[in-house]
């Protein structure tokens, strides 16, 4: 059965401007979630009110939700000047951060064409359906399937129906300030601790100038990734230490929490490098926020 997608942009909504705009094995495998598309015919979609000409200039970002099957969770960026989307960018930020998926695509670690028989890499398709936008202006032009593949962009056979809807929730979000580092993939390590036999590790992705995913880690003299460690049972600090909570979980309240002040914010932390003031957090943490910063110095 056709599915029709409902785009709803409200004659009274007045669109601000739009926004403005390494380590680590990423965890998502394209053959998997990004197939060539079925045969199945698009959808129609309905127009909407909004026309060309009727958009405020300025800048628009939003991100949908973390795919935790995929590890990549999509964020667009969109730039309005003369009433017209001028350019827009559809990327995706993955859940170990670092490079977001464009670069990846872009220098062949993403793979669709080898991995997954794609007739174009990843970046390639996400271009098209951006240029489409830019020409039609208009989400509604952009028609797709229950699988969210579309027939109305030549070339495209990746689900366009994550763009779609983020772009919409960027432009009903309304305008929004960039922030001050550039957009990209960030990483920083600290000295291998001899007693623990652990190297901190930490890695960003920035978008639209603000940092959108953090991740703070570690890797051992076999490359294993601390996290991962961890959450294969590996590390037990319940089990071995009596914690309230195991080392991953711990961390990632850690990474919660700077993505939320997109620094240390008011943290103060022991000369053990731990801190009282997050809750469920007794492993020490302030290397993490020490490195984030170092990581950011190419950034700014």
């Amino acid at each position: 059965m056709k599915k029709k997608l409902s785009i709803i942009l409200s004659g009274t909504l007045v669109l601000g401007g739009l926004l403005a705009g390494c380590g680590g094995e990423k965890a998502e495998e394209p053959a998997n979630t990004e197939k060539p598309a079925a045969e199945a015919p698009a959808t129609e979609t309905p127009t909407t009110e909004v026309k060309a000409g009727e958009y405020t200039d300025g800048a628009y970002f939003a991100q949908g939700e973390m795919d935790e099957k995929s590890g990549w969770q999509y964020n667009v960026t969109l730039h309005v000047e003369g009433g017209k989307i001028k350019d827009v960018n559809w990327n995706g930020s993955n859940i170990k951060a670092g490079p977001d998926k464009k670069t990846l695509s872009e220098s062949g670690e993403y793979g669709m064409k080898e991995k997954a028989g794609a007739q174009a890499e990843w970046h390639e398709q996400a271009e098209k359906a951006e240029q489409f936008l830019v020409e039609k202006q208009d989400l509604a032009a952009i028609t797709y399937n229950e699988e969210g593949n579309t027939d109305a962009i030549s070339g495209v056979s990746i689900h366009v129906n994550d763009f779609v809807e983020i772009a919409q929730k960027a432009i009903q979000a309304g305008p929004t300030e960039a922030g001050p580092y550039k957009d990209g993939g960030y990483h920083a390590e600290g000295e291998m601790d001899a007693n623990s036999g652990w190297k901190s590790t930490v890695d960003l992705t920035v978008a639209n100038g603000k940092v959108i995913a953090a991740y703070f880690s570690g890797v051992n003299d076999k490359g294993e990734d601390k996290q991962d460690f961890s959450k294969d049972g590996k590390y037990g600090m319940k089990e071995k230490g009596g914690a309230q909570a195991e080392w991953h979980e711990q961390v990632e309240k850690a990474q919660q929490f700077y993505l939320e002040n997109q620094g240390v914010g008011s943290l103060t932390f022991n000369e053990e490098g731990k801190t009282d003031a997050l809750s469920g957090v007794s492993v020490g943490v302030q290397e993490y926020f020490q490195l984030a910063e170092k990581a950011l110095e190419g950034a700014k």
